[in-house]
């Protein structure tokens, strides 16, 4: 039996199954390709259970691409906020402008025209809104055809992706492309998962499995070793004066690129290093009000965070000076800076003072 035969007697029982077993997903109630294409956007490299909420609150403020195309970036950006990679929304609000003016592309090599959209969700879109023939082989169907056909490749290879592209295709031609897509993703995430021994017992394609046939489903599939996260140590400051914090730009390329964030520098400083730079800035620290301790993990990158809040007494014009409004509104923080920042922050003295 070929890999691509294989493969092809997965798309009946993996149908049935998902009809019992499909979790009830807000995008997976829609072909519209614009909702689609927000939901694949959201979920890459994002657990579904913390996209469900910005899907829903991006659609309500951005009900179609035309909505989407019109709105500043800063409204986007803060209805992305602390769903981190924010080029995603960049890339989403640049594609939205090309569909508001030329319409939604109905085929593969339209979708991958669009910013921000590469093979894998071009083919989702593509199989799910336009019953195109497309496999959309993401991590979990990676993982799903490494194990069925025992393969003992590194699934991070090129060719191992474009293997398993052209040996699924015949039974997304020969099935209906967007169920088998949305099945293979749903068995991928919740049974033969990447986390723990895959769940072979309640696997609909455990009979066609060469790797359980021959132990090896945990083994399965092989990665190469990851490169160690690159450690930085940052200081950051909470500057304080009145009811408005102290805010400013990230530079406009690298990392988290013309997002807003909290003043900081390079290092760990001692608290009297923190208030000397606090004084250099021109904020005239009155007093230290809180030291904190944070970390926050991007994909290649370690940030061990040393956070002091000062209370000034002057408003320095090199940063920008943001009320509880604006912490709500128009500033969009990543999570990394956000999580120095508690509650009463984003509440008006008047709200503050009913509680």
């Amino acid at each position: 039996m070929t890999e691509s035969e294989r493969l092809s007697l997965c798309a009946p029982p993996l149908a049935a199954w998902y009809a019992g077993a499909a979790r009830d997903l807000p995008w997976r109630r829609t072909r519209d390709p614009y909702r689609v294409w927000v939901s694949e956007i959201m979920l890459q490299q994002t657990r579904v259970e913390a996209v469900r909420g910005y899907y829903a609150r991006f659609l309500a403020a951005f009900p179609t691409a035309a909505a989407l195309a019109r709105a500043p970036e800063e409204q986007v950006l803060k209805l992305w906020e602390g769903l981190g990679y924010y080029s995603r929304a960049r890339a989403l609000h640049a594609a939205a402008a090309q569909i508001a003016a030329h319409g939604f592309p109905a085929d593969h090599d339209g979708l991958l025209a669009l910013p921000g959209v590469g093979p894998y969700t071009a083919a989702a879109v593509g199989s799910i809104c336009f019953s195109l023939p497309t496999p959309a082989v993401d991590g979990n169907v990676l993982r799903l055809c490494s194990r069925l056909l025992c393969d003992s490749r590194p699934v991070g290879g090129a060719d191992v992706r474009r293997d398993y592209t052209r040996w699924l295709t015949p039974a997304y031609e020969q099935h209906d492309p967007g169920l088998l897509t949305q099945s293979l993703m749903e068995l991928g995430a919740t049974v033969c998962g990447p986390n723990g021994p895959p769940g072979c017992e309640r696997c609909p394609l455990a009979a066609l499995c060469l790797a359980r046939a021959a132990g090896r489903a945990e083994a399965l599939p092989v990665r190469a070793a990851k490169k160690a996260r690159r450690a930085e140590q940052k200081t950051v400051f909470l500057l304080r004066c009145g009811d408005r914090l102290a805010v400013c730009r990230r530079p406009k390329t690298g990392l988290l690129a013309s997002l807003w964030e909290l003043p900081n520098v390079p290092g760990l400083l001692a608290p009297q290093e923190a208030a000397a730079q606090a004084e250099a800035w021109g904020v005239k620290p009155v007093s230290l009000l809180e030291q904190t301790a944070r970390r926050h993990i991007f994909t290649h990158i370690e940030w061990e965070l040393r956070g002091f809040s000062f209370s000034c007494a002057c408003e320095s014009a090199r940063f920008t000076w943001a009320d509880a409004a604006a912490l709500r509104g128009r500033v969009a923080l990543p999570t990394a800076f956000r999580q120095f920042l508690g509650p009463g922050d984003f509440k008006t003295e008047e709200q503050q003072t009913d509680e």
